[in-house]
Parts: structure tokens; sequence; C-alpha cells
């Protein structure tokens, strides 16, 4: 780091804290307060800008997923307008965004109206109306830090992982739920198989970011694989769901030791093709999963949307320059000058962008308090980076790059540039639609664009 040796990082409590407030897009997960550019729209343009739900980019953002998931019936547009309308009247807060979409999430997973006067409902209905639910449990969760009842935060995953179970087991054929052993825990899985009959089919193992739910999972790649007559394999990781709302472990930076697992459980099924097998990652999936491909080579082909190379470059550079090697001065420039002056936003920005990476920084979340000791769950962030591993990647891999890409700007192409093995790099644009960090406005177009290449990449006659 470029720093001067009379002060850790050269920093300043207030250009730390302006720095926060500037870069918010940086350290923030999607869904947090950042700056985003807003694209102007004139009669030439192919496609208008970004749809503005809310005024503030980082709840808009958030609104876009909720909204863009109708598509795979993962959302319902009607619903999550009225919800984003609540909101609005409301005065848009963390409060009222968490109270407004749990509430939607609890009017969905009780039984409906006919279900009450007697009459059996449909598993249809009852299956949707649980994926609905579970989206709207999902976006209840990633605000829950910065209300009045951040200790709610395992009880609104709880509520969204029961929807999810409850979709799950009404698919047909219902998901296989599993266990897979992972170090002293188990990985939860959910294993989609298309109907028909059974015989070993190609399969896409779906891994999800920093801070996205299995309804995520459906919306970016289950749905699409099973119509193209995949198998589709979702897990929680380390860091992620079950792992770390229940069992409070946080991201680990051996992401190989997490897939090789699951290449093992699904390699063993009459069901599954072992030799087209393909994994994908989400969001900061796109580092994780690149990370196990560089030694799970049993792997045929790896999607990284967006190619991820340092995680922690992700972060705004005022706040990586608190961080030096010096863990006692670190935190002293942290817990004096930086966290007293934090305002309520950015308190919680923190709380949630850090809870993933340690356990006491999730509990001192959850009880209201910001993070004391930065450096530990910083280490997890820097140890995220893969610069060196990426050119041991031998499988085909795609990496997806997107206009207005806020959180890993540069990285894709990073990526795509330090691979060895056979590439392809996409950029979704402004011009349809699919901007923004996942294109939250085009999942269906997205997943287009991945499984068109999978099926290219692993077809059986492809030499």
């Amino acid at each position: 780091m470029n720093a001067p040796t009379s002060r850790p990082g050269g920093v300043s409590r207030r250009t730390a804290l302006t720095g926060l407030a500037a870069g918010a897009g940086s350290l923030a997960l999607p869904g947090t307060a950042h700056a985003a550019p807003t694209p102007s729209a004139s009669a030439a343009d192919p496609a208008p800008g970004a749809m503005k739900l809310f005024a503030d980019p980082g709840f808009d953002f958030a609104g876009l997923l909720a909204l863009g998931a109708a598509g795979m019936r993962a959302s319902e547009v009607g619903e999550v307008l009225t919800a984003v309308n609540a909101v609005n009247a409301a005065g848009l807060s963390e409060q009222s965004y968490t109270d407004t979409f749990r509430a939607w999430g609890d009017r969905l997973a009780a039984p409906p109206a006919a279900g009450r006067h007697g009459g059996d409902v449909p598993p249809q209905t009852r299956r949707f109306r649980s994926l609905r639910a579970a989206q709207y449990y999902a976006q209840a969760l990633f605000y829950v830090l910065g209300t009045t009842s951040p200790a709610d935060e395992k009880a609104v995953y709880l509520a969204g992982r029961t929807a999810w179970d409850a979709f799950t087991r009404l698919c047909s054929p219902a998901a296989v739920r599993a266990e897979v052993p992972y170090g002293g825990t188990r990985l939860p899985v959910w294993f989609f198989r298309p109907e028909g009959p059974a015989r070993p089919r190609p399969t896409v193992i779906l891994t999800n970011g920093s801070d996205g739910q299995n309804v995520d999972m459906w919306t970016y790649g289950v749905s699409a694989a099973l119509d193209r007559g995949w198998n589709a394999l979702v897990y929680d990781g380390p860091g992620q769901g079950q792992l770390l709302f229940v069992e409070e472990i946080p991201f680990t930076t051996r992401w190989e030791k997490v897939v090789t697992p699951l290449v093992d459980w699904l390699a063993a099924r009459k069901d599954v093709d072992s030799a087209r097998i393909a994994l994908t990652g989400l969001s900061m999936g796109g580092n994780l999963v690149a990370r196990a491909a560089a030694f799970e080579h049993r792997l045929a082909a790896v999607v990284c949307q967006p190619g991820c190379v340092s995680p922690w470059l992700g972060f705004d550079k005022e706040l990586r320059d608190v961080v030096t090697p010096d863990k006692a001065e670190t935190n002293r420039v942290w817990n004096e000058e930086v966290v007293p002056e934090l305002t309520p936003q950015l308190a919680f920005t923190v709380k949630k962008r850090f809870e993933i990476f340690d356990r006491q920084a999730l509990r001192q979340a959850r009880a209201g308090k910001v993070l004391t000791d930065l450096w530990t769950p910083a280490q997890v962030a820097i140890g995220l980076d893969i610069t060196k591993l990426v050119p041991r990647i031998k499988a085909p891999t795609l990496v997806l790059d997107y206009d207005f890409e806020l959180f890993y700007p540069g990285q894709p192409r990073q990526m795509y540039d330090l691979l060895s093995s056979r590439r392809e790099y996409v950029k979704m644009t402004e011009a349809t639609g699919a901007q923004l960090h996942c294109s939250p406005m085009a999942p269906q177009q997205h997943c287009d664009v991945v499984f068109d290449w999978l099926e290219a990449t692993l077809r059986p006659d492809r030499s």
C-alpha cells in the first residue's frame, strides 16, 4: 500500500468517512446504498436507462432484482410494485423496506383463501406462492440489520428457507434434498431434475454470491436448466444461507474444498453425466467458482457472472487503506476515528458487508453494533484474491461483464486476460436492458447467454 509510515494507510477519520460515503457502491453488496451512474435516455436509445423504483440507487437495485425475477415466476410484478409504492409512501428506509417485504412473505407463506374455506389448494398454486414468499423474505433479509430488530436476521432467514423448502418439495419431480459432508458440518443441497426418464444428464452446480439466497439460483439457473433438460444443483456454502445465518460459519478462502465434495456427490449419481458437470457463480460467486476450478479439474465448464479476481478491491480505497499489517493499529484507527462518525446508513452497510466474513462481526451486527475488529474479516476478503490462480483453470470458461458494473469494474476483463484455457468474454449491455451487476432487469436474457454457451461447450459431439 502506498501510505506514509507515520500513520496506517495515511487515513484520517474524515477521509475514511468521505471514502465510505462516496464509494459506498464499492463497499456495499448489491442492494446497499451506492452511487450508481444513471445513463441518460434519448429518443435514439434502443432501450431507456435503468428503471427507477426508488430514489436511492441501492434500494433500487434490490427492487429491480425482485421485479426481474417475475419472468421466472419468482415474483409477481403487481406484488413487487405494490410493495414499492408502500415503501415509498412510508418513507424509504431499511425499516420500511424490511417490514413491507416481510409482510408480503408472511402473506404468501400462509394458506391461500381457498384453503381456509375447506377446499383443496392445487399444489401448483402452493408451489409458486412459496417461491414468491421466498423472494420477498430474501428482500427483507438483506436490510434487517438496518432495522430496530437486527436480531431478527435468523428468523427472517428461516422463514424464507421454509418457503424455499416448500417450493422444492412441490416441484415435479420434487427436488432431492441432501446434505454433503464438508469439514465439521454438512452442506445443504437441493438437486433438481427435469421431468422424463432417469438417465445421465448434463448438470450445472449453481453458486451464489455473498448475499444471495436460494431463490436467486432458481431465477439465475435452475429454471433455465430444467427447461433444457439439464439437472441443477443448488447449495449453501460457508458464508451463505444455513451455514451463515444458522451455523454462523463465515466465508472460506478455499472454495475448492466446498466444490470438490459436491462433484463427488454428483459423480456417484446414475442420473448425472459425470463428464458434463458445469459450475456457475453469480456475483461474488464468480470469484469462488474460478478459485474452485483452479484445483477441481473434473469440471467440464465454468461460468463467472461476472469475473472477479479480488473481492477486496471492490471495497473503497479509503476503507482498504485503514487495514494494514498491524492488527492493533488498524483496529484502533477503525474504532477511534472511523466508527464514531458513521451515519446510520453507513453503519448498516458496514454490518452487512462484514458479517459474511467473521462470526464475531455477525454477532455484533445482530446486537445492533458495528464490528470492533475490522482487521480479521478484512484478511478473509483479502485472501480471496485469485490473480495467481486463474491461469491454472483448465476447463473452458465463460466470463460475463455488464455495462455499469459497479462492484467489480474492470475485473471481468482482467480475469479473461489471465485465463489460459478456452475462454469467451460476453458483455451484457444497456442496449438490451441487461445492464448493471448481474443484469437484474434481464435474468431470462442472462440465462439464455449462459446456457447457450454451456450447451455448445458441453455437447457430446464437440471435439
